[in-house]
């Protein structure tokens, strides 16, 4: 079976603009959550050096997920995905670094979460990034739609992964850092 994850990115948006918009066309607002990520790659960090594969543990709202993303394409549709809970967050850890992987980043971001039909709008906030909403749903034309109800220009898309656009775009080395959290940043 595959799992493909469909998203695209919006950058630098107001924030509260967006919310706005948001509730005027009729989005439901799931709430805004910290989303708190331990990112982990394989022992000789082929992953993190070129491959773009991660295994990523995520906590939010006392639940914990694992993670498995390779992005083969830098396209809406390019990035293979596989989720699911666990209950501990220690023992997974544990057990990942007993298979070979490294726990290499602890990072945070806010994440404000809307649904519109079937598309659900993400409102991220990272240490020291500016603002950017992040669209994922069942196609590509689905992500067109709701950009278009929105405002948001497609031409402006963003289609590189978040490590990337946080390198690229705002020159910080989060692929090199220990710590990306709002209370550590090395």
């Amino acid at each position: 079976m595959e799992y493909r994850e469909i998203e695209v990115r919006f950058l630098n948006i107001d924030k509260e603009a967006l919310v706005q918009k948001l509730e005027k066309v009729g989005a439901e607002d799931l709430e805004e959550s910290l989303l708190d990520e331990r990112i982990i790659y394989d022992e000789a960090f082929t992953w993190r050096d070129g491959i773009h594969k991660i295994l990523r543990l995520r906590t939010v709202d006392g639940k914990t997920h694992l993670t498995y993303k390779h992005r083969t394409e830098i396209t809406a549709t390019g990035t293979e995905e596989i989720e699911f809970e666990v209950g501990n967050i220690d023992a997974a850890e544990a057990l990942l670094q007993r298979l070979g992987y490294v726990a290499f980043r602890h990072q945070q971001k806010l994440r404000h979460t809307f649904r519109l039909g079937e598309v659900l709008v993400e409102i991220d906030t990272w240490p020291r990034v500016p603002a950017y909403v992040e669209l994922e749903g069942p196609s590509e034309e689905a992500l067109k739609e709701t950009a278009k109800a929105l405002e948001l220009d497609w031409n402006t898309v963003e289609m590189r992964s978040p490590r990337t656009v946080i390198e690229e775009v705002y020159n910080i080395p989060v692929g090199q850092m220990r710590w990306f959290t709002f209370d550590r940043f090395e």
